[in-house]
């Protein structure tokens, strides 16, 4: 793998990002200890050094088995996790973004992942209840005591992390370099004020959820009875049908699989995007990699962004069209004695 900038930061990263969500089964969607190392393993030795975790990911499990996994690769890895999610029960105090919680949490990840320090500390998700001055305060202390070295920001609205992080660079503080989020062929709504945020303030973008659910993979168009049992729960609809459709045939011409297609698009998505990957199996890891083999032309990426294209609401909308308007009139009704626009 390449490495790119995290964000405006000094930080490389390797261009695809592993997700240790499915490490430990305790929440029934993960996979034991012998097949986690093996998919670290593998994503090591493909050159890849960006980790991603949270400590509530399997109750705290998917920290441990990395605290182990990184005995004598502490140093070559970008560690990242999260923090907001509850983990002592019915503690009002053990949940949200309050500085209370957010000190409980980096100590109790520090502990489970048995390092001093957490290269990216993530916000896992928008705390209404806790002042964006209280929040980033607290996350540039932990930068400054060593606990953590980055911070990011995960399923936040575009306006709270623009007024946090400018808030942050008024008073010196650290600012987010990474912005998490939902982001696939299947659902783009980000592209309507996430990710225009995210290149305006130079905030890198790691999107989870990059397959839709497994919809991009094509098993749904594929198998009949998979695609009743989905659409009998509300998993699926038409529009997703024909996007996975579209990345089939685009993966049948390219010689990929849909999978593969589905994170090369992303990767040429319109933002400085490191996709989150995540694999049980060694084989998926694999089959996931080869993503970076993938050449998209300009006819295939029109094809997909038109089948999935989506409105970009107001007041993008009203505003596209009235600079269209404009621009006719200006290219064909100039009056230059009047230095104006009719």
């Amino acid at each position: 793998m390449k490495y790119r900038l995290l964000g405006k930061s000094g930080l490389k990263v390797s261009e695809l990002a592993l997700g240790a969500m499915t490490f430990g089964t305790e929440t029934g969607i993960g996979v034991d200890k012998v097949e986690s190392r093996k998919v670290y393993e593998a994503f090591r030795q493909a050159g890849g050094n960006f980790i991603d975790t949270a400590n509530v990911y399997n109750r705290g499990t998917s920290e441990l088995f990395l605290g182990d996994f990184l005995k004598g690769d502490r140093e070559r890895v970008v560690l990242a996790t999260k923090y907001t999610g509850a983990m002592r029960g019915r503690d009002i105090n053990a949940t949200g973004n309050s500085r209370k919680n957010m000190m409980d949490s980096v100590h109790a990840s520090l502990k489970r992942l048995n390092t001093d320090y957490i290269d990216l500390y993530w916000v896992h998700a928008w705390d209404p209840l806790t002042p964006s001055d209280e929040l980033m305060r607290g996350m540039d202390d932990l930068v400054s005591q060593g606990k953590v070295l980055y911070v990011g920001v995960s399923d936040t609205p575009a306006w709270v992390v623009s007024r946090a992080n400018t808030l942050a660079e008024l008073r010196g503080w650290s600012q987010f370099v990474g912005l998490q989020i939902r982001y696939s062929l299947i659902d783009r709504t980000v592209e309507r004020e996430l990710l225009p945020m995210s290149r305006a303030l130079d905030i890198a973008v790691t999107p989870w959820g990059i397959v839709g659910s497994g919809i991009l993979s094509g098993k749904y168009n594929k198998d009949a009875s998979a695609e009743g049992r989905a659409a009998k729960r509300g998993q699926i609809d038409e529009r997703s049908l024909k996007i996975a459709a579209e990345v089939i045939a685009v993966a049948e011409e390219t010689g990929a699989t849909s999978t593969q297609v589905a994170i090369a698009w992303l990767r040429k998505g319109p933002a400085n995007i490191i996709p989150l990957v995540g694999a049980r199996t060694v084989d998926q890891w694999v089959e996931n990699l080869g993503c970076l083999e993938v050449n998209l032309d300009d006819a295939h990426m029109e094809r997909l962004n038109a089948v999935s294209s989506i409105s970009p609401g107001f007041p993008h909308d009203m505003l596209s069209l009235q600079s269209e308007d404009r621009a006719k009139r200006i290219g064909n009704h100039r009056d230059w004695s009047m230095g104006a626009y009719r």
